[in-house]
C-alpha cells in the first residue's frame, strides 16, 4: 500500500504543459484517500477552459498507477475551492516570476 507522501512524489511527476511545473508545485492537488490499493485524489486546474484537462487527469491517474501495490486510482476534478496562485510554492512562484 502506497503512502500519501509516495502519491504525491508521484504526482509531482506530471508537468502543466503550459507552465512546464509540477502540478504539486502549482498547488493542483487537493486531496489524496488511499484505501488499500485503492488510491483517489482530487486535483483541479489553473482555469475551468483549460483544453488540456484530459490530459493532466490522465498523465496523473498513470503516474499514481505505477506505485507499487495500487489497483485502481480515481482522479476527480474538482473546482472547490478555487483555484489560486497563493497555493503555488514559493519556487514555482519564483520560476514563474511572480516575486
Amino acid at each position: 500500500m502506497p503512502t500519501e507522501e509516495q502519491v504525491f512524489d508521484a504526482l509531482a511527476t506530471v508537468i502543466d504543459p503550459e507552465l512546464h511545473l509540477p502540478i504539486t508545485d502549482l498547488g493542483l492537488v487537493y486531496d489524496v484517500a488511499i484505501d488499500g490499493g485503492s488510491v483517489s485524489t482530487k486535483i483541479t486546474l489553473t482555469s475551468m477552459g483549460c483544453p488540456l484537462a484530459g490530459t493532466i487527469m490522465d498523465q496523473a491517474r498513470e503516474a499514481i498507477l505505477r506505485l507499487d501495490g495500487v489497483a485502481e486510482v480515481n482522479v476527480d476534478l474538482v473546482w472547490d475551492p478555487p483555484w489560486s496562485v497563493d497555493m503555488m510554492s514559493d519556487e514555482a512562484r519564483m520560476r514563474l516570476g511572480m516575486f
